[in-house]
């Protein structure tokens, strides 16, 4: 809750990060997730639903995020979606994921969530200055910084596409196995179907042809 009374919120959880993982929704249920943010950075949120099993399988998800005053500042309701916008305060975010669709299913969902920061901790007033008076000093140092701070902001959106990437593909496999099984039950179902009536004709054939010689046969 306080972790350090003494030290200003500005100053701790710094630092761009980001969170993957599935989470089973059971049905007419909500879980939520808080992710701390700075005001003025930039948060973000993709789901997608992997699979549906049960009674109705809606494959829609209700999902809301809240500013840690209670504000909302976003809700969707679909199977997958993205949230991005740029935090109004500093504080925890909520994150909340509703199965109400489903009343007798239960639902995967793949989550990917985080922040990131395209200054480097622009709250900190005397941390300027000193890069300022390292870039006086030294403008080589100053200039590989700048650099390797951009290089590191684009291997977190080059993780965050490949993290919602994966998050499709994922999707499309459990979809696939699900069309599959799909298509293997009815085919077995319709050959039953075929043999179960072919027999019951020559039956009923096999009646007809017995019946009509027994009319037929002399006293």
């Amino acid at each position: 809750m306080s972790p350090h009374l003494n030290t200003p919120d500005q100053e701790l959880f710094w630092g761009a990060d980001q969170y993957d993982f599935s989470v089973v929704l059971p049905s007419a249920r909500t879980e939520c997730f808080w992710h701390f943010a700075h005001h003025g950075e930039t948060f973000y949120l993709s789901f997608m639903v992997q699979w549906v099993t049960g009674i109705g399988n809606a494959r829609h998800l209700t999902v809301t995020v809240n500013a840690p005053g209670g504000l909302l500042v976003s809700m969707l309701d679909d199977a997958k979606g993205q949230v991005n916008f740029k935090a109004t305060e500093t504080g925890f975010y909520q994150m909340c994921f509703s199965n109400f669709h489903n009343r007798l299913s239960t639902m995967q969902i793949f989550l990917s969530f985080g922040v990131y920061y395209d200054d480097r901790n622009p709250s900190n007033p005397e941390k300027e200055e000193r890069e300022e008076l390292d870039k006086d000093l030294n403008n080589t140092l100053s200039v590989i910084e700048g650099s390797t701070h951009k290089v590191k902001n684009f291997v977190f959106h080059m993780f965050r596409y490949y993290s919602f990437a994966r998050m499709k593909r994922s999707s499309d496999y459990y979809l696939l196995r699900s069309n599959s099984k799909y298509m293997t039950w009815w085919s077995v179902a319709l050959s039953l179907l075929i043999v179960t009536s072919g027999y019951l004709q020559l039956r009923f054939l096999k009646s007809l042809f017995v019946s009509r010689s027994e009319d037929t046969k002399p006293c």
